[in-house]
């Protein structure tokens, strides 16, 4: 019998060929926003190797939008060219190409990890940096985000419909807009980076306000017959934060607008959170996501083994398993993982006389 983690799944006009996602995983290596070699070969390498879907590292919608200096954008036309390269290489290995739309709010302006993940200054090819409220994510930071005003948060939404409208022209097939890890959205999200008074903040319903206008827009340029996911953060590990409650009531919302399916995550938003870390740590979030809002979900985090992300597919604890630091390991996990499984599947014929 056929395993469930290689047997399709069909969102709306596209069919995955397997349940393994390649998480969107930041390579820290663009130039004011564009692509190279190394993005192609990453993501050209993980289809390759087998993977269904590939999801394109935080791309910025904006130039403020970025985590580093060095992160993938797609906020210019100059940009699609290479990702459509990278795009047509995805799927001439029978596998489906997506990008996470994303802005860093508070938590942007900052170095690469192998440069200390400090934060960067207006002085030194850094930039002010917004959110909802002028909270910083660290007590010492030497700067304060910008508190968004309307304006601001109208340009934010304005510049997510245009990198929709981009990704649409660069050939993807998959958007997942970036509601998770302390980012902008997520920031609104939660009462503790939230204490706004206008209509933005407060109860949840004001606090959802700006991920649900987001994805408006994005459907605005978005193909209705594309599937669109967006990730959260469950929980934020810290008292009084967000909670898995909440992720469930955003859900519902999110699959009354249209969403496709919810790729649940947790934590990243303040520097006390207190995770609970362990194999498959995040995997009853997507479970109670899936059961109690009645929408696909993906798994994520510290699902390192075949048999560990066949389990659960088995006990519908999600529909999708993205693997981030396991894929970085092993460009050929679904290879790997279909051996463990007894599945027979193709292989690049390229490879073929290496298959066992």
């Amino acid at each position: 019998m056929a395993s469930l983690l290689f047997s399709p799944l069909t969102i709306k006009n596209i069919t995955f060929k397997n349940r393994i996602v390649i998480s969107p995983m930041c390579q820290y290596s663009a130039v004011d926003g564009f692509a190279n070699n190394w993005h192609l070969v990453h993501l050209g390498s993980r289809a390759s190797g087998g993977a269904g879907l590939i999801i394109q590292e935080a791309t910025a919608v904006s130039p403020e939008a970025r985590i580093s200096p060095a992160d993938l954008g797609i906020w210019k036309d100059g940009h699609i060219e290479k990702l459509k390269e990278i795009n047509d290489f995805i799927v001439s290995q029978n596998s489906i190409p997506g990008i996470q739309l994303a802005h860093a709010g508070r938590k942007a302006s900052v170095s690469a990890p192998w440069l200390g993940n400090k934060k960067l200054e207006e002085s030194n090819i850094g930039w002010q940096t917004v959110a909802p409220s002028a909270i910083p994510y660290h007590e010492n930071e030497p700067f304060l985000p910008e508190a968004l005003d309307k304006t601001g948060i109208q340009k934010v939404i304005s510049d997510f419909k245009n990198a929709a409208k981009r990704a649409v022209e660069a050939g993807y097939q998959v958007i997942e807009i970036h509601a998770a890890h302390g980012y902008l959205l997520h920031q609104f999200l939660s009462p503790l980076t939230n204490v706004r008074t206008d209509e933005y903040g407060g109860n949840f319903k004001n606090r959802s306000r700006f991920t649900l206008e987001i994805v408006e827009a994005v459907q605005s340029e978005w193909p209705s017959d594309l599937p669109l996911f967006v990730r959260i953060s469950a929980t934020d590990w810290a008292e009084g934060g967000w909670n898995p409650e909440e992720s469930v009531q955003l859900s519902q919302l999110l699959k009354e607008k249209g969403v496709d399916l919810i790729d649940v995550s947790s934590g990243g938003l303040v520097s006390h959170q207190k995770i609970a870390i362990g194999p498959g740590y995040q995997v009853s979030f997507a479970e109670k996501v899936k059961k109690e809002a009645d929408i696909l979900t993906g798994a994520v985090g510290l699902i390192t083994e075949a048999k560990q992300a066949e389990e659960i597919l088995n006990n519908s604890q999600a529909d999708l398993i993205l693997f981030a630091r396991e894929s970085l390991r092993n460009p050929n996990l679904p290879l790997d993982f279909a051996a463990a499984l007894n599945d027979n599947i193709q292989w690049p014929k390229q490879y073929e006389r290496a298959k066992l």
